[in-house]
């Protein structure tokens, strides 16, 4: 049996510039964290007694006899990709929902290789996991998603992500006062808004007004060193980080149509009222989880208001995907 737990992912700045088709042409560039919350993969050689050889279980149950009957896209994408001809079982849990802009579709890859590769006897290399990651979604299951996530997921932290014209990437750790990233903590917050969406048509939509948007996305990379700029300046400047984000929000909505909706404009409106400085909803966008950034003194008051959603609390996380258990010949 091996256990993978590979964390989600909040992004700061820069989204929108991590896809391929805007990257190879002007360069990319992400600020971004993990947290702790994560994804739970386990995986083990299915003994032969079965009438199935494959037993893949999260929100429903498949079990199959080939890997060309598995209907989870990523499951079949990797297995195929890994050519895993052994008999397979694989559980996955969450600590979030799918399909809520934390990089959750990406986490799942992300730990499923890194169990595979375990369950070999191999140790893979976070770059590889990532990249692994990144053509399996890109390129097998051919999804309308960005570099961003998988990089986060493997290697865990908060970083300044490059993203180079020759497909390559750079991931730079921020540095940072322990007391000035808890103080960072202390002022987001973290909303599940209740909206499921699939986040590939809204990133299609995105990726098709790519050239119609050059402006606001050299706007929104650029922001990824104006928000370092201000962490790593003087107290007074602090609340302009919440600020940034805000605007960042409203570049992001002139990319698509798709990327907000009248109650999440809603639920946003309510939160600045209450007291939030700036935010943005996470990932492709149309739904999932919104950001705030509130001053410690003025939460109580967003929570009275934003009672009817959920709020997460969370913190970073520094340890990306991670084999928790590896018994990998069922013994204790």
């Amino acid at each position: 049996m091996i256990i993978t737990r590979t964390p989600y992912r909040i992004s700061f700045f820069g989204g929108g510039t991590d896809y391929p088709e805007w990257y190879r042409q002007y360069g990319g560039l992400v600020l971004a964290t993990t947290i702790d919350k994560y994804c739970y993969i386990s995986c083990r050689y299915l003994p032969p007694f079965f009438e199935h050889k494959y037993r893949i279980v999260y929100s429903r149950i498949e079990d199959v006899k080939e890997i060309s009957d598995i209907e989870h896209p990523a499951v079949k994408a990797t297995l195929e990709w890994m050519q895993c001809t052994k008999g397979l079982e694989i559980h996955h849990d969450g600590d979030l929902p799918a399909r809520s802009g934390i990089g959750s579709s990406s986490s799942f890859t992300v730990g499923l290789v890194n169990a595979l590769e375990a369950l070999k006897g191999s140790r893979i290399a976070k770059n590889d996991i990532a990249n692994q990651a990144i053509h399996i979604e890109q390129n097998i299951i051919k999804e309308n998603v960005g570099s961003q996530d998988q990089i986060s997921a493997a290697y865990g932290g908060f970083n300044r992500i490059k993203f180079n014209r020759d497909d390559t990437f750079d991931v730079h750790p921020i540095i940072l006062p322990t007391e000035r990233i808890k103080k960072l903590e202390d002022h987001l917050m973290l909303y599940y808004t209740g909206i499921s969406r699939i986040s590939s048509c809204i990133a299609r939509s995105k990726i098709d007004n790519m050239k119609y948007r050059v402006n606001e996305l050299n706007k929104i990379k650029d922001m990824v060193n104006q928000g370092l700029a201000i962490l790593e300046g003087p107290d007074e400047m602090f609340d302009d980080f919440g600020l940034l984000l805000g605007e960042s929000w409203e570049h992001k909505k002139r990319l698509s149509d798709d990327v907000s909706t009248p109650r999440i404009n809603k639920i946003y409106e309510c939160a600045i009222k209450a007291g939030a400085i700036g935010g943005k909803i996470l990932g492709a966008g149309g739904g999932g989880f919104l950001l705030l950034f509130v001053k410690p003194e003025l939460q109580s008051q967003v929570r009275e208001r934003l009672q009817n959603i959920t709020h997460v609390p969370f913190r970073f996380e520094n340890s990306g995907s991670r084999i928790v258990l590896y018994q990998p010949n069922g013994l204790t």
